[in-house]
């Protein structure tokens, strides 16, 4: 039985608590800008995996790990196009939508990968982690928190970011608003197609980065639907966390400990299935989704289109 207080394994649970957090916070991040918004993107799914294939391919490329996170983002933006057109501007069903850019996001890139790089199953090339001079030696939370991939840091920034620009600043009023009160929006001005159309192509670009992340630093690889369903986790994060980021962040947090529990209860002793294992963290998001059911809060114009001066 391994030593549970150890400094390596302790390093290694911590970063496995960091992995399996940012693909969801991106997601989820990118989710809340477009519920907030009053579009429901079912498609984040897809999305994701269009990103973490294109962040894949862009990084085996080009050998930068940074591009690879750009393109990942622009792919999942560029697959938001057709929620941006469908849903917000032409207002068909979003949930029927966005199941069909779950779908085809997940066949495009199982297809392309199957024919381009199942044969040899290249690894990608991350750069590798970027140490904090005088942080990243302190011991423990050095090597585990401090040495992470710059992205990691990114992402820190994206998180403060998104929740100052939703809560302090104007365009962030107008995103609530088109949400709740999207006539109110036009009367005062301002336009509720252009701002949810805004607030899907962020929401496509953040779900884009948390399956490029997923490919390109948690895993290293791609492989056909390896998000297993983390776009949907990211919606039900989103609506829990009721447009409050640092619930998102906490939520997300959450899922990722137990990500990183699964490997430790794989690493001792205790016979348990790997099925009960790799259900966890599902398991603690269902958990924590009935206890705090009653404080799920969806947008009064979430998934509803909206027409100028209809009533």
């Amino acid at each position: 039985m391994i030593d549970l207080l150890s400094p390596a394994f302790l390093i290694t649970f911590i970063v496995g608590c960091l992995v399996g957090t940012v693909p969801l916070m991106l997601a989820a991040l990118g989710e809340t800008i477009g519920e907030q918004s009053g579009v429901l993107n079912l498609g984040i799914e897809g999305m994701m995996l269009v990103g973490g294939y294109a962040g894949y391919v862009a990084t085996l490329s080009s050998g930068s790990s940074w591009l690879g996170m750009l393109v990942g983002a622009l792919a999942g933006a560029a697959l938001s196009l057709v929620i941006v057109v469908l849903n917000v501007w032409l207002g068909l069903n979003q949930i029927v939508l966005g199941i069909a850019v779950t779908l085809a996001g997940g066949g495009i890139t199982s297809v392309l990968y199957d024919q381009l790089y199942s044969k040899t199953a290249p690894r990608a090339d991350t750069g590798g982690a970027l140490k904090i001079p005088g942080l990243s030696d302190i011991p423990v939370i050095g090597p585990s928190l401090f040495s992470q991939p710059g992205f990691f840091w990114v992402t820190v920034a994206l998180v403060v970011g998104v929740g100052f620009f939703l809560r302090r600043t104007n365009w962030g009023l107008s995103i609530r608003a088109a949400g709740q009160k999207p006539a109110s929006l036009d009367a005062a001005g301002g336009s509720v197609m252009r701002t949810r159309s805004q607030a899907a192509l962020l929401g496509g670009a953040f779900a884009g980065l948390g399956g490029a992340y997923l490919a390109v630093f948690a895993t290293g690889a791609f492989t056909p639907f390896m998000t297993n369903g983390l776009g949907y986790v990211a919606i039900i994060v989103t609506m829990l966390a009721r447009g409050r980021v640092l619930w998102v962040a906490l939520v997300s947090l959450l899922y990722g400990v137990t990500v990183a529990l699964g490997t430790v209860l794989q690493l001792t002793s205790l016979d348990i299935p790997t099925d009960v294992i790799g259900m966890l963290p599902y398991l603690a998001v269902m958990i924590v989704l009935v206890v705090f059911a009653r404080s799920v809060y969806i947008s009064p114009a979430l998934g509803a289109p909206y027409t100028r001066g209809a009533r």
